[in-house]
């Protein structure tokens, strides 16, 4: 009888052994993916630190259009060109008031003379919630240069809020408050917001 219950016991954790070893197979893939997606909102993060603080430092205007701002966001980039120009990107829009952070992602496109690669950060401060909520939930595209944040204003990008929105922009040669972002949509990841 022993050794018949045994058996028993033996042939059903066979069994049910591939039934649980699946499950977990199941189970290890989401779990990696949230990892990953984990790590990725810490490195946008740390990006993103690092560029505010940047533009904070080097210029008066931003830390005084920062903190009147509703909120902010900050975009980690990379445009290749080589006849058409592209690029795509990530970053964060933070609410000033809740700390609450949504995960965003960006692409550019379009035709350019040259070939190289350029990998850049966009700042932006929003001046009103409304106008960060909207920016968050519909996205944004800028079609023409400087002048879509600042419309005929174009020279004023990144010294005042135009349109709700002031712009600034990192490259390796610096701080520019005059940011072409031509051809530049904005939108949720929704892979990273939880």
């Amino acid at each position: 009888m022993k050794k018949l219950l045994s058996l028993m016991i033996v042939v059903g954790l066979s069994l049910a052994s591939p039934a649980v070893w699946a499950a977990g197979d199941e189970a290890e893939p989401e779990t990696k993916k949230e990892e990953s997606a984990a790590e990725k909102r810490a490195e946008i993060d740390k990006v993103a630190k690092a560029a505010l603080a940047e533009v904070l430092e080097k210029s008066d205007k931003a830390k005084g259009l920062y903190e009147k701002a509703a909120g902010w966001a900050v975009f980690d980039n990379l445009r290749i060109t080589f006849i058409l120009s592209g690029g795509g990107g990530s970053g964060v829009a933070v609410n000033k008031a809740s700390g609450k952070r949504t995960y965003m992602k960006m692409g550019t496109g379009g035709l350019s003379l040259g070939i190289g690669a350029q990998k850049y950060q966009v700042i932006m401060f929003f001046d009103t919630e409304e106008r960060l909520t909207n920016f968050i939930e519909k996205g944004w595209k800028a079609e023409t240069g400087a002048d879509a944040a600042a419309g005929t204003a174009g020279a004023a990008v990144g010294t005042t809020f135009i349109n709700g929105i002031a712009v600034y922009k990192i490259t390796e040669a610096g701080l520019m408050a005059s940011a072409d972002i031509s051809g530049t949509k904005y939108s949720l990841n929704k892979k990273l917001n939880n």
